[in-house]
């Protein structure tokens, strides 16, 4: 088996796994973290519950998010030590002020802020959170940069057959890297405020059900309570704030996806011009945006360009997202792959570090069905996340959602639609970079320009059988995570605020000891 592919798709499957809970971490931070502002500056309790509560969740994902990141750097020096080679001069600085910088930080403000509440002031306690949320946004930056750098290369040369670092300011300021930072960060505000307004619409049906909140003849809410504190008219305001928080953050990390990523597609066709025409199945030059395409097979059973036919296309819009205008042709693959061929060859080179694979054709295509479909899953999802987020704020705007099963259960699914987004574009902007772990620019022809075959990343003392026994273990152990954060995550959704705050549960003869710190510090750092 070849050992590529099978390193192909380690990678691949323990990345997608792993970002699942990236966007999550560093959207939710910063959520989490106004709203203990929001606690700080008005003293009302109800922020105080959704903090509690909304740490419970962040815990739970950061802490798996830092398991799963861990293999990410091993993955390195296992299957792609080839690659590491290559770009260690480049990766080195930012992936060393990662770990010992923001992640570091974020790591000590986050141990401070957990067992710190009612040992620390107030103003500290709250300032630990901040400085651990910017740590999580400056971490995704220095990972970015990096990422950025495998998309389009700068501030590099060739040196013995490496790629060389000659200038730190402009890997920290690769114009991808730009764009591509504000866009990942809007894409993890979508994923909180969906996750903010999914579950908070699961309370208010839950009151609902239970005949807590009522209405009024207009349709307006009647906040009840049933006598306990962890169901009383604080639990409704925080459920309230909660489910508008995350609708309004949902629409607004729609409209900024948006807008930054029409950014990286015209940035995308002056730097990466084939994955472009992948994503559209643009097999020749022209201007219209494809909706939906179909592609049939060849003799051999593979998907050529010329057998892809589209069904509706918008004529126009394709220029617009590449040029501001609807007349500018957008160059096609059948075009582009010729310039690719004649810079950077036909065939990969008679060496050693291509082992069996040297000689053989080099494929510029990237999997069209992937990175269409990829392109389209990105879109639809994230529109669909944005829907549902008005469409909830339109039908709670009279303060609690309706007695409807049917309504709940689809509020809880489009929790999913913003991380099915980033997943989507994330295997997008990945697969579309073949055959090249570091791709050229083509905007930089006549320059010396610094790119990496994929072939010739791996590893080359490791064995198909070997990165198999990897893939395996590491999709178990990876399956078993999974399983542990789903059971702690609905434990504690399901629990509500008292989840984050047991207190609201005690008796009311312990009411004098609620502002004293509990025993038990590790009750809420799990």
């Amino acid at each position: 088996m070849d050992p590529l592919e099978v390193a192909r798709w380690q990678f691949g499957i323990t990345t997608v796994y792993h970002f699942l809970m990236v966007p999550l971490t560093i959207g939710l931070g910063i959520v989490l973290a106004t709203m203990q502002t929001a606690w700080h500056r008005t003293g009302k309790e109800q922020y105080l519950r959704m903090t509690k509560f909304w740490g419970k969740i962040f815990m739970i994902n950061f802490i798996m998010g830092v398991a799963t990141g861990l293999v990410q750097e091993f993955q390195f020096g296992m299957a792609w030590s080839e690659y590491s080679r290559f770009v260690g001069d480049v990766f080195g600085a930012p992936l060393a002020m990662e770990a010992l910088i923001a992640f570091f930080l974020e790591s000590v403000f986050i141990g401070v802020w957990v067992f710190g509440w009612g040992r620390v002031r107030p103003r500290v306690h709250l300032t630990v959170l901040w400085l651990a949320v910017i740590g999580s946004v400056v971490s995704a930056y220095f990972i970015l940069a990096a990422n950025s750098f495998m998309q389009h290369p700068v501030g590099v040369e060739f040196v013995d057959g490496r790629a060389q670092m000659v200038d730190f300011w402009a890997v920290m300021t690769n114009p991808t890297l730009l764009v591509h930072f504000p866009h990942t960060i809007f894409g993890a505000l979508a994923v909180a405020g969906s996750m903010l307004l999914g579950i908070a619409w699961y309370h208010l049906w839950k009151r609902r059900k239970e005949g807590i909140d009522t209405v009024d003849d207009n349709g307006y809410v009647v906040v009840g309570s049933n006598g306990s504190k962890g169901r009383d008219e604080i639990d409704y305001k925080g459920w309230r704030s909660s489910f508008r928080w995350g609708g309004w953050v949902a629409i607004v990390a729609f409209l900024g996806t948006a807008f930054t990523g029409h950014a990286q597609a015209q940035m995308m066709i002056e730097q990466q011009p084939l994955k472009m025409a992948a994503a559209e199945a643009a097999c020749h030059d022209g201007t219209g945006f494809s909706v939906l395409s179909v592609a049939g097979r060849d003799g051999e059973g593979a998907t050529t360009c010329d057998d892809v036919v589209g069904v509706f296309e918008i004529p126009g819009l394709l220029s617009f997202l590449a040029h501001n205008d609807f007349s500018t042709p957008v160059e096609g693959v059948n075009s582009l792959i010729p310039e690719y061929e004649e810079q950077f060859g036909t065939h990969l080179p008679d060496d050693p570090r291509y082992g069996e694979r040297a000689g053989s054709e080099i494929e510029y295509l990237p999997i069209m069905e992937v990175t269409y479909w990829g392109f389209r899953a990105m879109i639809t999802f994230g529109g669909i996340a944005a829907l549902a987020a008005g469409i909830g704020l339109w039908i709670g705007r009279k303060g609690t959602v309706p007695h409807d099963k049917t309504l709940m259960n689809m509020a809880w699914l489009s929790i999913l639609a913003p991380f099915a987004a980033n997943s989507a574009g994330w295997v997008f902007t990945e697969m579309g970079r073949q055959p090249f772990t570091v791709a050229p620019n083509l905007d930089l022809a006549g320059v010396d320009q610094v790119w990496q075959f994929t072939a010739a990343a791996v590893s080359p003392g490791v064995s198909g059988e070997e990165i198999i026994f990897s893939l395996v273990a590491l999709t178990l152990i990876y399956a078993l995570l999974l399983v542990v954060e789903i059971v702690l995550l609905v434990r504690y959704i399901r629990g509500g605020h008292p989840a984050g705050m047991p207190e609201l549960l005690a008796d009311e003869d312990d009411d004098d000891d609620h502002d004293k710190p509990s025993s038990d510090v590790l009750s809420f750092a799990y």
